[in-house]
Parts: C-alpha cells; structure tokens; sequence
C-alpha cells in the first residue's frame, strides 16, 4: 500500500511541477493535496508537522497555506536561515501547511531579553550593519543586540571575540564587570571553555545565584542559538553602548 501512494506522489510532481522562485521562500503543500493520494496518507503527514512540539522556552508557529519561511522570519525578528537552522529544516525551499515552526529567543519563560532597560547610552559611535560571518557568535552578538537596541557595534577589523573589550574601550563603549539585562558578555581566550578566539553572547537573563544566561552562536559549534549559563568573574566582562 505505501509503495502504491509513492507511486502515485511521484506521478502527481512529475505531472504538477512547483518551482522556488526566491532563495528563502517555500514550496506550499496544501492538506487538500495530500487527500489526493489517500486520505489517510495525508492526515497521517500533515499530522507529523502539527504534533511537533518546541521547547518550553521557544513559542511555536504553526504554517498556514501561503506562507513562507522568509515572511515568517519577518513577522518574528528573525531571518530565514535561523529559522532553518533552530528547526533543523534541511530545505529551507520547503514547508507545509500544519507543520510547527519553533522562534528562536522568544522565550515566555524568562529566559531571553523582551525588553531589558538599556543603561545610559555613551557618546560613541555605532556601525551601519552585521558585517560577522553568520553562524559566529560575533555574528549573532551584534544582531541581537541590534534587534535589542537597534545598535550595531561599530568594530569590524581587530575584531575576534576576545578583542570587543578593548575596542568597546576604544570605541567609547561601556565595559563593566558588572552584568546587565541586555549586555554583550564578552570571555577571553580560554575562560570558562571559550576557545582560542575567546566567545561573545548577549546576557538575557541574571540568576538567582549571580551567573547570567545568555544566548549564543556557535557555543560548541553550530548556527543554532543556544542558550548558555555563565558565570562572572575574571576574564569576563560586560559591554554596552
């Protein structure tokens, strides 16, 4: 039975080609299309995308006919390729109608920075855009940071992870030892497992116990944001604007 409903899907795309017309927008399968080929074959599909659940800290969006990856990540502060990545979504030409996508740093549990107070602004300067390799922590600390404040840093060369104290300092920037809401954690080379090139986050809760949580990119490898618990201490600091 189920080779006869794979035959007949690949009948129906061989005769009905869809076409991605811009790289980050979705080919739309509708529940309607999936009836054709069996009734229960496509409540049995759209069932496996409208049962998928998120983690408590991440609110869950669940795809209407029409929409695509790109006009989701719009709608939510995000971009597309964040999506993709949060969601483990290997084609990101491709979602469904019914299938639940998870928003990265969006949590209602606490975890993530809604609207932190920003401390007393500096007199320095600020930059014109993300110019970090996507999937860096550089990158994902100046974009959400940005989405925070709507504040890019203004350092782009000399510019590893380690380096964004001294050119916080230079560039007129807040640093402290001291966390805030909303700041961008900064470790040195080798504090509390950064590596080599040192790590930046930004700080989007302080617990209980004095360690801040922060979320991340490329924490231990990988695009997907994380969320991490740092401690404060030696080698740490705080930066804002």
């Amino acid at each position: 039975m189920f080779t006869l409903y794979k035959q007949r899907i690949g009948q129906y795309f061989h005769q009905h080609r869809v076409i991605s017309i811009i790289a980050g927008h979705v080919i739309v399968m509708t529940a309607l299309t999936l009836t054709l080929f069996g009734n229960s074959l496509g409540k049995s599909l759209v069932g496996v995308f409208a049962e998928a659940s998120c983690p408590t800290r991440d609110p869950a969006h669940t795809v209407t006919s029409g929409e695509t990856l790109s006009n989701i990540a719009m709608s939510n502060n995000t971009t597309w390729q964040e999506l993709a990545q949060h969601n483990h979504i290997s084609n990101g030409n491709m979602i469904y109608p019914g299938q639940t996508i998870c928003l990265p740093g969006k949590s209602s549990g606490g975890q993530t920075a809604q609207s932190p107070a920003h401390p007393a602004p500096s007199n320095g300067p600020t930059g014109n855009g993300n110019a970090f390799p996507y999937g860096q922590c550089t990158y994902w600390a100046d974009e959400r940071y940005h989405r925070l404040y709507g504040v890019y840093v203004p350092w782009m060369t000399n510019a590893n992870a380690w380096q964004w104290t001294s050119r916080a300092n230079e560039f007129h920037w807040n640093v402290s030892s001291t966390p805030t809401v909303g700041a961008i954690l900064v470790l040195q080379s080798g504090v509390q497992g950064a590596g080599g090139y040192g790590h930046v986050a930004v700080v989007e809760k302080i617990l209980d116990n004095g360690h801040v949580m922060t979320s991340d990119m490329n924490w231990g490898g990988g695009a997907s944001v994380t969320y991490v618990e740092f401690a404060v201490g030696s080698g740490v600091s705080f930066v804002t604007h």
